[in-house]
């Protein structure tokens, strides 16, 4: 008799320094359930316990903020103070209990923050074209604490959020990079700021927990390049020279926009950052059905994303 081939998609698969039972991850979804202070409490802790109930699951958080200045939303979770810290344990005890793992994702929202919120926490808003030299090395240094406490906090991993027109998109995206200095201008110049951050991360707490995601063709935000391919196959294939531990890429699918549906463009995939990134991990993220996601885990051995879904 023989034996019943297990889908890829529930297969096991080394992701940074653990192995997983499975290849379903839950995606980053913002819920906006921490307090004033950017604090998680009981509910945080009883969602995310809920979603690790398969051991060997791998749960990437809503994103969350680095920094005060990085932010401009209410309730949104932080990452950068002792109280934040001890609201997050609660959530990667109760995840860990369960035999799951769990990476957090670092946010920063640059241009597209609500000036009336960063204002009443003290701070003016800026964008990517007018940020000073200065300061973009000062939010550099903010992921690398953030990464810190993350670990402290009893985080697996970390994930870069470098995706739907949120600050490192906005350097990296020649729609709304207009800088004329070394950050901008050749994609050389547009990815520095992403290398920056990344070389901060690993360099704090190790390429193996950390993570970072991408939508090369996303229009959320006003955001797409006529053509992404150039920026993003460069930043990947430094990623892949500089960094080839990393845990993993996680890439949105151009069926999305946000948390929407679209019709997918003539020559839109992401297959070109699969060639380049494979063999390593990379999880596959954005509308996926049943059906698709065990035909591109069986395809192109991914691990695959999704959010509505878990809820």
């Amino acid at each position: 008799m023989s034996t019943p081939v297990v889908p890829k998609l529930f297969q096991p698969i080394k992701v940074g320094q653990h192995w997983l039972g499975h290849r379903v991850v839950l995606a980053p979804l913002t819920r906006n359930r921490a307090n004033k202070d950017h604090v998680h409490g009981d509910l945080a802790a009883e969602y995310y316990s809920q979603r690790a109930t398969l051991p060997g699951t791998l749960l990437i958080t809503e994103a969350t903020f680095i920094s005060p200045q990085a932010g401009g939303y209410d309730y949104v979770p932080g990452i950068w103070n002792d109280d934040q810290v001890a609201g997050w344990k609660r959530v990667t005890g109760g995840v860990h209990a369960k035999g799951s793992r769990i990476y957090c994702q670092l946010w920063t929202l640059g241009r597209t923050a609500d000036p009336e919120n960063l204002d009443k926490e003290g701070f003016p808003f800026i964008n990517s074209g007018n940020k000073p030299m200065m300061e973009i090395q000062e939010y550099v240094e903010m992921y690398r604490h953030a990464a810190r406490c993350a670990i402290k906090a009893g985080f697996d991993g970390i994930e870069i959020h470098s995706a739907n027109g949120y600050l490192i998109d906005q350097f990296l995206q020649d729609v709304c990079n207009n800088r004329a200095d070394g950050y901008g201008g050749s994609i050389e110049n547009r990815c520095r700021f992403a290398l920056e951050v990344v070389e901060a991360v690993t360099s704090t707490i190790g390429a193996d927990r950390t993570g970072i995601r991408f939508s090369p063709w996303g229009e959320f935000q006003d955001m797409r390049m006529a053509d992404p391919k150039p920026t993003f196959s460069y930043l990947v294939t430094r990623l892949a020279k500089l960094y080839p531990n990393l845990s993993y890429i996680h890439v949105v699918e151009p069926r999305v926009q946000g948390n929407m549906d679209r019709e997918v463009h003539e020559g839109e995939n992401n297959n070109f950052l699969r060639e380049i990134w494979k063999p390593r991990p990379y999880i596959a993220a954005g509308g996926y059905t049943r059906e698709t996601a065990f035909e591109d885990a069986d395809k192109y051995g991914d691990l695959i994303g999704f959010g509505r879904s878990f809820i």
